[in-house]
């Protein structure tokens, strides 16, 4: 996990942002409406309240700034001279002062007038005061606005740094401009870093990072330097010596021997030797880069020579730190256009770095520590005797049977697919290693389960034989039933011609059938013709009668019998409300009387029932009970319908007080509120 993570800070606000902020957390979160009328005590706390909430906004604030801003003391020695480097520290550590100062005076502001606000004699008195101390403080955070913005601007511009573990294992890649160190970078790891054909493309500190034996290295890659005095070295040179300075890393100088980045060998050997105090006690490999250009062959014997002295300098810088000097692990050769020899310098770096960094655990004290908790055992010979191992016969001829079986290689899927066509061709059967009572059922379609049913429990070995019997029973009763649909009518045999009239009608009956189908089937997008506007009419009596005698029979039974059916559906026609004169005169006047009164009242409008009067099948045995049960009625739902509910079921509480409008601002002493 990376220990400086400066993408965390949070934002600085400016001066006039920072107030804005505070007041309107004062304004939201303390209460606004105070009276003349309330007591001296209650003003002062008001306005004593106000004040120490905003001191303690300040406070709050401010204390962030200053814990999550590094101290240049408390962190690594290369994040402190690089943060040096690019910011200058006294600036740094003068910007955090001021805000410490800040904290402070806005801290006496806040206690000398909460001293002054408890003698305060009116509410004009208190708010006066309350007034002037946040003028005060205020003002205090507006004079320290340059500090803040020069802090944001730090912070933007530290959260834009590479996060670079100082403790981890780490490559450090070195030299002039445009010697190809960005290319390098590339090939080994998956960082994007800028290449062009000129110098000075990199103006800052990359980080790839790679993998070697299964362990991690973060691979760094520096701007150029330039062989001149300490002091004349910019910010972005700077950046190198530092990394150089602090970091405990394997160091790839890398040498341009063709020329093309526009500097000799001769100026890079100067600059080598000008930084070689920065390589000691480090893994140092000279890398010969561009040798698609220039190999080395190609060198004359100054430029070689010139090579041959930064070989033998770091072949000291091995021997002085205990290792055995090898010519292959500190001058390297290799090409970033043609990849030729990268993997290598990748390789030889890494093991460098991790024997170093074995050989310093080893040296240290922890050594110790862990020694006593392992013992190493190595056997010592016993007698001169030669004890070569012994393989028992069986386990050879087993060996020789599994080389011979493997001569006769089995064939396989990918074997069979290949010689059938390829992929999308030839399609694998996962049925043909099934072992089955007859190799032909392997390929049966058969389902194993069907509607939950195991469908071979239902299989019948004779099913084929039932099916047929089936067949045979089926077609004679189908004969049978042909036979017995003669055209009889009351056991009489009808003639030719009856028959041939009962054949239509039967025709015409199944036509009639499937047109009521079909409009029935459709009856709900059909709309309802009344019955005056069906102009067609084509179920009328005429109608039937008329088809009935162009078939030569005759009609007049038909037509009575539906006219008799039409008439009884009707019903009785409504007699007449007067009678003749001399029936007026042979019915008795009271009957009479009686018949009006039943017909004009079966005329009229229907009333409704009264409350108390039983009807049939209630259960009640007369009025009184029936009004005696509805009373008690009421009376049990009255309760039921004081505390709104639904039924007895319901249990729902209703809430009277919903808090979004019957909470708001508390008064002094409240916090059941947040």
């Amino acid at each position: 996990m990376v220990q400086y993570n400066f993408k965390k800070i949070t934002v600085v606000p400016s001066g006039k942002e920072f107030v804005d902020i505070i007041l309107s957390r004062t304004q939201r979160q303390t209460p606004t409406v105070v009276h003349k009328g309330y007591a001296i005590s209650r003003l002062r706390a008001f306005y004593m309240r106000k004040v120490k909430f905003t001191q303690q906004n300040f406070n709050e604030k401010l204390s962030t700034i200053i814990e999550e801003f590094p101290r240049l003391d408390d962190i690594h020695p290369f994040y402190g001279d690089l943060l040096h480097v690019l910011y200058n520290k006294d600036h740094y550590k003068l910007a955090l002062g001021q805000i410490n100062t800040a904290r402070n005076i806005i801290k006496k502001i806040s206690n000398d007038y909460i001293r002054l606000l408890k003698y305060g004699d009116s509410l004009y008195r208190c708010k006066c005061l309350k007034v002037a101390a946040l003028g005060r403080m205020c003002t205090v955070i507006k004079r320290i606005g340059p500090s803040l913005a020069y802090l944001e601007q730090i912070r933007q511009h530290m959260a834009r740094l590479p996060s670079i573990d100082p403790n981890v294992r780490t490559i450090l890649i070195c030299g002039y401009p445009n010697v190809g160190k960005s290319s390098f970078i590339n090939k080994i790891t998956r960082a994007d870093v800028d290449v062009q054909p000129y110098a000075f493309t990199t103006k800052s500190l990359f980080v790839g990072h790679t993998d070697y034996k299964y362990l991690r290295y973060q691979v760094i890659d520096t701007p150029g330097i330039l062989d001149r005095p300490f002091e004349d070295r910019n910010i972005i040179e700077m950046c190198s010596i530092t990394a150089l300075a602090h970091l405990k890393a394997a160091i790839l100088f890398f040498l341009d021997i063709s020329g093309s980045c526009g500097y000799t060998i001769a100026q890079q050997a100067a600059l080598f030797h000008s930084i070689k105090s920065l390589f000691m006690n480090k893994p140092l490999v000279i890398v010969c880069n561009k040798i698609d250009l220039q190999p080395m062959e190609g060198l004359s014997e100054d430029d070689m020579k010139l090579v041959m002295e930064m070989k033998n300098d770091a072949l000291k810088t091995v021997i002085a730190q205990g290792g055995e000097p090898k010519d292959n692990e500190v001058l390297l050769t290799m090409s970033t256009l043609t990849d030729d020899g990268v993997i290598g310098v990748k390789n030889t770096a890494c093991e460098r770095l991790l024997d170093q960094r074995v050989e310093m655990k080893m040296k240290s004290k922890k050594i110790n520590d862990c020694l006593n908790r392992f013992h190493v055992a190595i056997p010592k010979p016993r007698d001169t005797k030669e004890r070569p191992p012994c393989i028992p016969q069986a386990v050879l001829e087993a060996q020789a049977r599994g080389n011979a079986a493997a001569v006769e290689k089995k064939k396989l899927e990918k074997d069979l697919e290949n010689e059938n066509g390829g992929a999308g061709v030839y399609s694998a059967s996962l049925k043909k290693h099934y072992i089955l009572a007859d190799a032909e059922w392997k390929e049966d379609n058969m389902p194993e389960i069907l509607d939950g049913h195991n469908v071979y429990d239902f299989m019948d070995p004779d099913i084929l034989q039932r099916l047929e019997e089936l067949e045979r029973e089926e077609g004679v009763r189908l004969e049978a039933e042909a036979d017995e649909d003669a055209f009889e009518i009351d056991g009489m045999e009808l003639t030719p011609e009856e028959k041939e009239a009962l054949a239509e009608i039967r025709k015409k009956k199944s036509l009639l059938i499937q047109e009521h189908r079909m409009k029935k089937s459709t009856a709900e997008s059909r709309p309802t013709v009344p019955r005056k506007f069906d102009k067609d009419k084509k179920f009328t009596t005429e109608r039937m009668g008329r088809q009935l005698s162009s078939l030569g029979l005759d009609p007049t039974a038909a037509m009575d019998r539906a006219r008799s059916r039409s008439v009884s559906k009707r019903g009785r026609k409504r007699e007449r409300s007067a009678a003749g004169a001399g029936e007026a005169m042979d019915i008795d006047t009271e009957q009479s009387s009686k018949k009006l009164r039943s017909r004009s009242r079966s005329r009229s409008r229907s009333q409704s029932r009264p409350p108390g009067e039983v009807a049939p099948g209630e259960g009640f045995k007369d009025s009184a009970q029936k009004l005696k049960a509805l009373k008690i009625g009421k009376k049990a739902v009255k309760g039921r319908n004081k505390a709104a509910r639904r039924g007895e079921a319901d249990r729902v509480i209703p809430n009277l007080k919903p808090k979004h409008l019957f909470s708001g601002k508390r008064s002094i002493g409240k916090t059941s509120r947040r």
